[in-house]
């Protein structure tokens, strides 16, 4: 058995490898720009202080705080990490079609361009909604309340886990039509099933928003809401990629199934 598997352990490693191996070239590059891609992390934080000091009776617009000596050091790795994984993601998508390509037809290998290109800009369409969508809507909310008796003190450490975990939230969220398509294409779903699946699905939808958003209810329906419609688009193009046989078409296989095992039984 482990020699029937050690070709695909092998071929596991190297897309690993090359996946790792992007991901680290990434890390260098976006270390040297992470001054600006960190300013325009914090922009959304910088807008909800500086509404925090319009609106408190004591003017204070609250400020950004480091409490590590090396707090800057560190942010600047979580931010170059962050933005590496965006930059190398077309490489991941890349590797993780090639792992299983093996696996398809010919007709199916084909399309790796498609799910590279569809997958990117659905994970950058998802962490812009989150940066422009729902992050302005859930500072403000949370840093406004209560801001009339104390000033916000924010620090920085946090506050970048806070703003990844969101957006790598987002991100992945919206992945799920790209991923939904593909399964379709394999034959592994159709619509029918994610019709039925629906009702569980709202469930761990509005579980993974409480879970990767702000405990409060407006951002967790900022990102429940998209999730359920992207479910449902989902199904719709489930539906036009592998629809769902007739139910009669079922019932007459299943009755073909019976009748044969049946005749297997009595031989």
């Amino acid at each position: 058995m482990f020699e029937d598997l050690k070709p695909h352990l092998i071929e596991l490693r190297k897309r690993l490898g090359i996946s790792v191996g992007s991901l680290i070239v990434m890390f260098f590059v976006m270390f040297y720009f992470h001054e600006p891609i960190l300013n325009w992390i914090v922009e959304p934080l910088n807008v909800a202080l500086i509404e925090v000091g319009k609106k408190s009776l004591h003017a204070a617009e609250g400020m950004v705080t480091t409490s590590q000596v090396g707090g800057a050091f560190f942010v600047a790795l979580k931010v170059a990490f962050f933005a590496a994984i965006v930059a190398a993601l077309p490489i991941i998508l890349a590797q993780i079609w090639l792992f299983v390509a093996p696996g398809l037809y010919a007709n199916e290998k084909k399309m790796i361009i498609p799910f590279i290109v569809g997958g990117t800009t659905m994970f950058l369409v998802g962490v812009l909604f989150a940066y422009y969508i729902v992050t302005p809507f859930g500072f403000d909310f949370l840093i406004t309340f209560g801001s009339f008796k104390f000033t916000p003190l924010i620090n920085i450490e946090d506050y970048v886990g806070f703003f990844t975990k969101i957006m790598f939230g987002f991100g992945l969220a919206f992945e799920l039509p790209i991923f939904a398509y593909f399964l379709a294409l394999l034959g592994m779903i159709n619509d029918r099933m994610m019709k039925e699946f629906f009702k569980y699905a709202v469930i761990i939808i509005f579980v993974v928003a409480a879970l990767l958003t702000p405990p409060d209810v407006l951002t967790q329906m900022l990102m429940a809401g998209p999730l359920i419609i992207l479910y449902g688009f989902s199904i719709l193009i489930v539906r036009m990629v592998n629809p769902a046989p007739p139910l009669e078409e079922e019932d007459e296989d299943e009755d073909e199934e019976v009748a044969l095992s049946s005749e297997d039984k009595s031989e």
